[in-house]
């Protein structure tokens, strides 16, 4: 009789475009979010968590870049044959949420969610098939202090983690004026729907491209450094000129522009300028010149609550997103220097953006209801904290008690106890005791600040040892120098100051 086959053992390992997160990869998020959370609340916004599994349908054909609702995301079919799919984003169920439960709402119902989305994209470097996302979305309103409101929430959250006044800014600019622009090149029919989607395209990639490739693909096309063509838009030239004028201003389309592109870089108070300059750009266009009016009023609010163009600041090359966003539209750049994989400074850049969309809720609805709304991408925003030394690559460890006497754990429990009752994070060392440098090698692995050491004669004269594992280490790492040789690294106590003197340590290291 043949021997039954044994099953091959799974390999222990991470799915493609998936990663594990751990200790202080968890905590410094939780902190983060903690932050950011505080300021959305003093925003009057209220915590949501919605499902993380959506119908299809309920999310509908909002993933960006692709065609079909179930392209992009992981779905499958329950025991009724209805497809379900992991949630994409936070705002496609909130739209759901909305109109679900809009009877038992406030209207506008302001509200902020943190969790995890997935989309079954090909991953690559940094890019995941789950991660974070922190957002915060105003329903039911179409007033323009909605959105002037979420702008300065964005900036009061970027300072609330760490990030200085002076290293960000938030870019405001509006789809309408956009689409204005369009219709006055003579973009607005359907005839135009290809040349329409390259110009936005090649808008949305300025960062990237800079002024020259998207001038490139507004005419016959452009051709990048692994020699892959991108077919253009074909524009004409006044055509082109009229769009370029859009990002960056032309004196031969309408004359002196004064300080516009020092508006565009927010170097200077002349948001005036920028709005004359926009309404001259977009003239004839109904839509183009309430969309002006709308980033007016914006530009108003925020200056009126002290956010000056050093933080919140009208930029007309935001364009984020294709056939999502309905008006005014916003990104949150950060402008401190990094190294590239290179070597080479560049701008860290952005780590949150949003904007208004009205057509959303309506999907469910039949009705149109206004909102507005920012996503902040976590892992960025966290590279970026990095990046500036405000948080650290490790997490301190918690204080660890050694067992010299197996005999004596109640005793160790009831030290280690009382270093929890004091707000110390410690814990008792739970392996093998026989081997006292493997509990030094645990401490070490662990981060761990401060060993507590009580054997036999500690327990027979009352005191403890307690050894700074920090100061150790460094002594270790100048033991030449004289200063270092003669510093204390390790104390005897009487077993009731453990806790005053942990504490003290503890303060020291800090």
């Amino acid at each position: 009789m043949a021997k039954p086959k044994k099953e091959p053992r799974p390999k222990a390992e991470t799915p493609k475009g998936f990663r594990d997160y751990f200790g202080a990869e968890v905590t410094t998020r939780a902190a983060m979010l903690n932050a950011i959370a505080g300021v959305y609340h003093r925003y009057g916004f209220d915590a949501l968590e919605s499902s993380a599994v959506e119908t299809v349908e309920a999310l509908g054909k909002f993933l960006p870049d692709v065609d079909r609702p179930n392209e992009g995301v992981f779905a499958w079919q329950d025991e009724d044959e209805k497809w379900l799919a992991l949630r994409y984003d936070l705002t496609a169920p909130l739209a759901r949420v909305y109109a679900q439960h809009r009877n038992d709402l406030p209207t506008p119902y302001r509200r902020y969610a943190m969790g995890p989305v997935w989309r079954n994209e090909k991953p690559g470097p940094g890019r995941f098939r789950q991660f974070y996302q922190c957002d915060a979305d105003t329903v039911g309103t179409a007033s323009m202090a909605a959105d002037a409101e979420i702008c300065m929430m964005l900036a009061d959250a970027l300072e609330a983690v760490g990030i200085e006044r002076g290293d960000y800014v938030v870019r405001v600019n509006n789809r309408k004026v956009l689409n204005g622009v369009l219709e006055v090149a003579g973009l607005s029919g359907d005839e135009s729907e290809f040349a329409r989607g390259v110009v936005l395209r090649a808008i949305d990639k300025l960062d990237r491209l800079g002024f020259e490739g998207v001038e490139q693909l507004l005419g016959s096309g452009r051709r990048d450094a692994s020699g892959d063509f991108t077919q253009g838009a074909n524009l004409a030239d006044e055509q082109k000129q009229r769009i370029m004028s859009f990002l960056y201003g032309n004196d031969e389309v309408i004359g002196d522009l004064g300080d516009y592109e020092v508006a565009m870089g927010g170097q200077a108070n002349t948001t005036a300028n920028a709005l004359d300059y926009l309404r001259e750009l977009v003239h004839g266009s109904f839509v183009g010149l309430e969309g002006v009016n709308d980033l007016e009023a914006i530009s108003e609010m925020v200056a009126a609550q002290g956010y000056g163009p050093d933080r919140i600041v009208i930029d007309p090359s935001v364009v984020r997103g294709l056939g999502y966003y309905t008006g005014p539209v916003f990104e949150a750049e950060l402008t401190f220097e990094i190294l590239d994989e290179k070597g080479r400074p560049r701008q860290f850049g952005s780590v949150a953006g949003g904007g208004r969309y009205d057509d959303l809720v309506a999907r469910f609805t039949g009705q149109q209801v206004p909102a507005v709304g920012v996503s902040i991408g976590v892992d960025r925003l966290l590279a970026a904290l990095h990046a500036k030394g405000k948080i650290g690559s490790a997490e301190r460890g918690p204080v660890v008690v050694t067992v010299m006497d197996r005999d004596r754990m109640a005793d160790y429990q009831a030290m280690v106890g009382e270093l929890r009752q004091a707000g110390i994070r410690a814990e008792v060392y739970l392996g093998n005791p026989k081997n006292f440098g493997n509990q030094m090698k645990y401490a070490d692995r662990r981060g761990s600040p401060i060993a507590v050491i009580c054997g036999g004669d500690e327990f027979a004269k009352g005191v403890v040892q307690i050894k700074d594992l920090i100061l150790g280490a460094q002594i270790a790492e100048n033991a030449t120098v004289e200063e270092w040789k003669e510093r204390p690294s390790q104390y005897e106590v009487p077993r009731a100051a453990l806790v005053d003197k942990v504490r003290d340590i503890l303060a020291e290291q800090s």
